[in-house]
């Protein structure tokens, strides 16, 4: 898969690395020589150029690009890049990095997003997530299909301790993907039977998730 990252900071190196090391053909544009230095991007392609431009986006082939990451620190210049690569390029999959908060709104489908990350809300959720017992916690939006990833967290109280997962009537748009017990990650059936303290995660329409609290939760 060819991906290409626009941002050569700590985030773009990492995620550069780690696509490559799962072997995909990875391109790297900034537009700052000091961070493209050879030594960081071992393997990688670089192209030291704006990736707000339209030539320099041309010149990375994006019409042949299956995922464009636009992970700088502005928030701007990922909107850019964004939206240049879904409208100029029908780029398949655009992932945008949200650096502050207030703009996460804009990162959308009208600017090109597919999903946007956003790390200060991620620690958020994991925050949540760490002390919330029979809440419903939402740890990532996917924007293209409009649904969330979720974990709830059985408390002593909760009506699904001790159910089989087979037996409960899950909301429509509801999928339960994974129970986390202990150190254990379980990939659910229908003969697998809940215990007090399991995470069960979900993907999950947003319009649902109420009703998966109220299953799982009772309240």
């Amino acid at each position: 898969m060819k991906v290409v990252i626009a941002g050569a900071g700590k985030v773009g190196r990492s995620i550069a690395r780690e696509l490559k090391d799962f072997g995909h053909d990875i391109l790297v544009i900034d537009r700052d020589p000091k961070v493209l230095r050879p030594g960081a991007f071992e393997g990688i392609s670089i192209l030291n150029s704006d990736a707000c431009e339209l030539t320099t986006l041309e010149e990375a082939d994006l019409g042949q690009c299956q995922v464009v990451v636009a992970a700088t620190g502005d928030d701007k210049v990922n909107l850019v890049v964004a939206l240049l690569a879904k409208t100029e390029f029908g780029v398949p999959r655009v992932v945008a990095r949200v650096n502050h908060p207030k703009n996460e709104w804009m990162f959308s489908e009208a600017w090109g997003v597919d999903v946007a990350v956003s790390t200060p809300r991620m620690l958020s959720a994991l925050v949540e997530e760490a002390v919330s017992v029979g809440d419903l916690v939402r740890l990532f939006s996917f924007r293209q299909g409009e649904a969330d990833l979720v974990e709830i967290t059985l408390g002593s109280s909760s009506p699904a301790v001790a159910a089989r997962v087979g037996a409960l009537a899950w909301p429509v748009d509801s999928v339960l993907v994974a129970i986390v017990r202990g150190k254990r990650v379980i990939a659910p059936s229908s003969d697998d039977t809940l215990e007090i303290g399991d995470e069960l995660v979900f993907v999950c329409a947003p319009q649902q998730e109420a009703a998966l609290q109220r299953l799982i939760a009772g309240h």
